[in-house]
């Protein structure tokens, strides 16, 4: 190819980008803004719009642009729904003239226009006017006959337009209740009738202050707070009403919120009146507002009106992390755990592995033992209450001067109709009393600490192979992939690999109920000699990682054996579920 062809070739493709870059990159934005705007009524956006005016038939609507917001000005002074606003003016703004009906109309009545259905009036940030008057809808109801403020001609546009322009003047307007930010929050007054509650908040957490100093309940503290923020006003109800009387709002409960601190400190209030059921709701106020409010009733629920609500109800507080002791005395005997390097062993009244489930169900309980009602502040009323302690359990922190007792008691007293216990840190108070399961739910034996595993730490992907007998007849199975099985006999072949995990899975899984015969005493009493089925495990370097006997079963037990220690135990029988036939549910 020639020089001259090769840069006329270049010179080609050099225009050809450039035509491409002007086309598309710099004016195609420009040209699908054009596309897009065709057809429209006006070319402005929502962005140009500094006020909104709509005349209905009973009522004017007026809205004006302040920075990011919007403020209502009629038909009353409040602050406006920037999202409903806006989406409204976005339905007006893009409205396209479907088809012109008349140039110059001697008479609008035949088109709903002489009696407007509502009449639209928006002010741009430059200064200029736009109108739209609608009248009625077309025969087909799909249009809206209009026309623009000062042009003479009438033409249809979608019901959409009308549609948005006649929605309640209440649509427009912010319903957020109060707008604070949760994080914000460093303190809370509430004044009852009876009584008045500040609640002060640093680091997460919340104290009481008035009219006593005790630790609050942080997480009823904080559900009052996110129900607050979150909440929105369910209708408007009346605007400065003669008597607040009848919505409970001539004694509110005061709510005030306060933000920051010094001279950064703002703050949000709210009155509460009377509930009302069949709405669901609450009526409310916001000081220096005219205007009764329906709030969603659980934002009252939540409400801390109480010294009582608002206190911290835990029993005991303790760091989960850092117990490293705990002790338990019950009248299912006396047990210590204690942890090493995040494992629970039992070190009392013999040296055992623990269950690590069951030992952290107990600190669960513990931490989430919750007061019902407070009997006695201080410590002198614990002989009165818990002179004998039925359960007893002590907990000892790292770091911590001194360990924590919980005492537990039945009592006579019941809450909801249910049985509730006596309960105290030991030497410190208070008196509370507590749901009664807590007695059967901590007391805790050592059988039901310590670990009941058959086979512990049994990991299925080690098991390389395994040998199950059932009689005299024998299946070998061999793992071929991460979940896949073959048979090496009675023959080789593709093995059924759901039926090998099931009872490999099983077996990790198996956890005994009671020792009924802590040495192996009478095996064949039990259906151990022989087995009704023998299980063994093998690493895949052929040593042997356990052998499980599985004997008969008498009712609700089943009883099994590990090959390797004394004990026969007894299981659920649903533990194991219906035994598998060998060899022939194991063969492909």
């Amino acid at each position: 190819m020639r020089w001259q062809t090769t840069a006329v070739l270049a010179i080609v493709l050099v225009a050809l980008g450039a035509f491409y870059y002007v086309f598309e990159i710099r004016q195609g934005p420009e040209r699908e803004k054009a596309e897009s705007r065709k057809g429209r009524v006006w070319t402005a956006d929502t962005a140009d719009v500094q006020e909104l005016t709509i005349e209905r038939p009973g009522d004017s609507l007026k809205v004006r642009r302040e920075g990011n917001a919007w403020q209502m000005l009629e038909p009353v002074k409040t602050r406006g729904d920037r999202g409903k606003i806006e989406d409204v003016l976005t339905t007006i703004l893009t409205a396209r003239s479907d088809r012109e009906i008349a140039a110059s109309p001697g008479s609008v009545a035949e088109f709903g226009l002489d009696k407007p259905a509502a009449k639209i009036a928006m002010k741009l940030k430059d200064g200029k006017d736009l109108g739209l008057t609608l009248g009625a809808k077309s025969p087909t109801g799909v249009w809206v006959y209009a026309r623009e403020t000062a042009k003479p001609a009438v033409f249809v546009v979608g019901d959409s337009v009308l549609r948005d322009a006649t929605l309640p003047a209440a649509d427009f307007r912010d319903k957020t209740l109060l707008a604070f930010d949760r994080k914000d929050v460093t303190a809370m007054d509430i004044v009852t009738r009876d009584d008045s509650i500040t609640l002060e908040g640093a680091d997460g957490k919340w104290r009481l202050t008035r009219p006593i100093a005790l630790a609050a309940d942080t997480e009823t503290v904080t559900d009052f707070l996110d129900k607050l923020a979150a909440a929105k006003i369910k209708e408007f109800v009346a605007e400065a009403p003669r008597s607040l009387e009848p919505y409970g709002l001539e004694h509110p409960l005061h709510v005030d919120i306060h933000t920051g601190k010094e001279k950064d400190r703002a703050t949000k209030s709210l009155l509460f009146g009377r509930i009302d059921a069949d709405k669901k709701g609450v009526y409310a106020m916001r000081p220096g507002e005219s205007t009764v409010l329906l709030v969603p009733e659980d934002v009252w629920n939540a409400v801390p009106k109480t010294v009582a609500t608002a206190r911290n109800k835990s029993v005991i507080d303790f760091d989960r992390d850092k117990v490293s002791r705990l002790e338990l005395e019950s009248p299912k005997g006396t047990v210590t755990l204690t942890r090493d390097k995040g494992s629970w062993r039992i070190t009392a009244p013999e040296a055992l592995p623990a269950d690590q489930t069951e030992a952290g169900a107990v600190l669960f309980k513990l931490r989430e033992l919750k007061a019902q009602a407070f009997l006695a502040e201080d410590p002198a009323g614990i002989p009165r209450f818990l002179a004998k302690p039925e359960v007893q359990i002590t907990v000892t922190e790292e770091g911590a001067a001194t360990p924590k007792t919980v005492l537990l008691a039945p009592s006579p007293e019941r809450r909801g109709g249910q049985p509730s216990a006596y309960a105290a840190m030991a030497g410190r108070g208070p008196v509370v009393l507590v749901d009664a399961k807590a007695l059967s739910d901590l007391s805790r034996s050592v059988n039901d600490l310590r670990d009941r595993t058959l086979v512990s730490g049994l990991e299925p992907k080690n098991v390389q192979r395994m040998r199950v007998r059932a009689g005299d007849k024998s299946v070998l199975v061999e793992r071929s992939g991460d979940t896949g099985w073959k048979t090496l006999e009675p023959k080789r072949a593709s093995a059924k690999s759901a039926k090998v995990e099931d009872l490999l899975y099983g077996l990790r899984s198996l956890k005994w109920k009671e020792i009924v015969a802590p040495a192996g005493e009478e095996p064949a009493r039990y259906g151990l000699a022989p087995a009704t089925m023998e299980v063994t495990l093998y690493r895949a370097d052929g040593s042997e990682i356990a052998t499980v006997l599985i004997g008969k079963k008498e009712g609700e037990r089943e009883y099994v054996k590990s090959k390797a220690a004394p004990p026969i135990y007894a299981i659920d029988p649903k533990e194991l579920g219906e035994l598998p036939k060998v060899p022939d549910d194991f063969l492909g």
